[in-house]
């Protein structure tokens, strides 16, 4: 399926290259050398994209999802122990999420 003009706009905004390999042959949608960017819009893909920016490697992670999925994703994200920052597809709202000890 391809990409929605909304995807493609948030994943061009973001920091980096896209469609950057990780390990597993999967991509992240946006990477930079500390930066590692998701854009989500499914909701039943958001635990994916989670395990996506967990295993990227990079420092700072940011998952970008529609504002009505932000608490989902940031509960999602609290669940696996990610850290990072959980942003509408405009960028307008974040959430912080700290990551567990």
């Amino acid at each position: 399926m391809s990409e929605s003009q909304s995807h493609k706009r948030a994943k061009s905004q973001a920091p980096g290259k896209t469609e950057v390999p990780i390990s597993n042959n999967r991509r992240l949608d946006s990477a930079a050398r500390k930066t590692a960017t998701e854009i989500e819009r499914n909701s039943g893909n958001i635990p994916k994209a989670v395990d996506r920016l967990r295993d990227s490697g990079r420092s700072r992670r940011v998952l970008q999802v529609p504002q009505k999925e932000m608490k989902q994703a940031a509960a999602t994200m609290r669940r696996k122990g990610v850290g990072g920052t959980v942003k509408n597809l405009s960028g307008t709202k974040r959430m912080s999420i700290s990551k567990k000890n």
